[in-house]
């Protein structure tokens, strides 16, 4: 037949739009045309599947070849559709039988030799075929990433061969599964809560921020261990649950990490430098890519020194923070990005980071503090449920025995999973994430309680989100202890967190 259409998929954003593969061989001069709004790197996969083509011991037609990726207002990127035009293009000369491509997508570029080398985004592409009730086949170095949908019908495969072998059925090809090394090794452990010295305030903070989800800052002089607990707050979080990983592998195998990276089990911990930029932070690009509050979705993103980010960059976190996603519009298309991280920040008091800490070292004028900290602004901590002072560490509590060391991550997360559950069970979402009329069911105050807050909210001059997020943060105060009502004691305590 001179028309055959091979089924495959787009990448967009995380999501993975089908892609119809129409490929025509008429009379005429040779030569390979590929329309469909491709951009160069499609429009040079006719040099590329000419010669994987030939090295497979497959005769290329010495015809004029029309290429179609339908639909054509779809932009097409990268290699990955390299595979599915040449099974095409083999379809429809007669060299493959044309029936076993209506029930199947394939994905993968092709090298010179004919191998298949790994592409980007697969594993949304196996969840739209699982909805659309084809089976797929996918390159062997993408075998770790398809591993994790036990329910999907797909095929690793790693040269153009194999594939044709398969097709004719005189091969057969394996399931992600059954490749050496597709199942992702452990992750390593994360630094132990054990290690902090000290910080009783700061470590209760952490505890907390982990059990309800809250964002938190730190603010103290250098050396005070902001760093060292903000990078410990993974090790005393849950682990993922199953559908919170293939989001996670999702996002970073969008972002085209190296595959340890994408394949790593424990939650994400981004740690941008304070130089980066605003479409590095949220995401952007010609061909929209995820930033780091995506990498960070269902994990941490740490940014130290927080007021030495730019103005701009921190502004627009204030939305992701709020929606727990990121938008991004361009002029072809708009894409979006889930964002559930949580945000943990640290900074100094003062330009030189002294300030307040007894030992007469800092010089700052107030002007100058003044301006330091009006780098933050009021939106921006008013987000922030957890603001914690944290002194310069005491030498004796530093240099005692280890003996004297405080709780280890595990005994610390064993807590917050039990407060997890709770809120989980309460809400089907983690305290932080209340609001509306669950807010109101589960934090509901008795009368002179709400007096009482209201008094101090007066007092104290906080907004109507501060009021918000006291009583979710006064929510996971009580689920620690546990507590079903919240009591003065934690409306109080929650109160003493807020940035003033």
């Amino acid at each position: 037949m001179s028309l055959a259409q091979v089924h495959s998929r787009a990448q967009l954003g995380i999501q993975a739009p089908s892609v119809r593969v129409e490929v025509h061989t008429a009379g005429g001069l040779p030569a390979t045309q590929i329309v469909g709004l491709p951009e160069a790197a499609v429009r040079e996969a006719r040099d590329r599947v000419r010669v994987a083509i030939l090295s497979a011991a497959f005769d290329y037609p010495s015809r004029r070849i029309t290429v179609n990726l339908a639909p054509a207002e779809l932009p097409k990127e990268g290699g990955r559709y390299d595979l599915a035009i040449a099974l095409g293009i083999l379809a429809a000369t007669g060299q493959l039988p044309a029936g076993g491509l209506a029930d199947c997508e394939f994905l993968g570029e092709l090298s010179l030799s004919g191998r298949l080398r790994p592409v980007t985004g697969v594993l949304p592409a196996l969840l739209a075929a699982r909805e659309a009730g084809r089976r797929a086949v996918v390159p062997t170095c993408n075998a770790a990433e398809a591993s994790l949908l036990e329910d999907v019908d797909v095929h690793v495969a790693d040269h153009l061969g194999a594939v044709c072998g398969w097709l004719r059925g005189e091969t057969s090809l394996p399931r992600p599964a059954e490749v050496a090394g597709a199942r992702p090794v452990s992750s390593p452990d994360s630094p132990d809560l054990a290690d902090v010295r000290g910080q009783p305030l700061a470590r209760r903070a952490l505890e907390l921020a982990a059990a309800g989800g809250h964002h938190l800052l730190f603010n103290g002089p250098p050396g005070s261990g902001k760093t060292m607990l903000a990078e410990r707050l993974p090790g005393i979080l849950p682990p993922l649950q199953p559908h919170e990983r293939i989001e996670v592998v999702a996002l970073r195998s969008v972002a085209g990490l190296a595959p340890a990276e994408v394949m790593t089990a424990c939650r994400p911990f981004r740690h941008p430098h304070h130089s980066a930029s605003a479409v590095a932070m949220v995401g952007g690009g010609s061909h929209p890519q995820p930033g780091e509050i995506s990498l960070a979705d269902h994990g941490v993103l740490f940014l130290d020194e927080l007021p030495e980010f730019s103005r701009h960059v921190l502004e627009s976190l204030r939305e992701p923070l709020e929606s727990g996603h990121i938008v991004i519009a361009r002029a072809a298309q708009r894409v979006s990005f889930p964002a559930r991280f949580q945000l943990v920040a640290a900074m100094n008091p003062c330009p030189c980071g002294y300030a307040g800490d007894g030992s007469s070292r800092c010089h700052c004028t107030p002007a100058q503090i003044r301006h330091y900290r009006a780098k933050l602004s009021g939106p921006l901590l008013d987000r922030l449920d957890l603001v914690v002072q944290v002194p310069a560490v005491d030498l004796a509590a530093l240099l005692g025995p280890a003996a004297a060391r405080g709780e280890s991550s595990a005994q610390v997360r064993a807590r917050v999973v039990v407060a997890r559950e709770l809120a989980m069970q309460r809400a089907g979402t983690v305290n932080a994430g209340l609001a509306g009329t669950a807010l109101d069911r589960c934090c509901a105050l008795a009368a002179a309680d709400r007096g009482w807050l209201t008094r101090a909210m007066q007092q104290l001059g906080l907004s109507a989100r501060s009021y918000h997020r006291i009583l979710r943060l006064a929510r996971t105060i009580a689920d620690l202890e546990p507590c079903e009502t919240l009591q003065r004691s934690h409306l109080a305590e929650a109160i003493g967190y807020r940035w003033r």
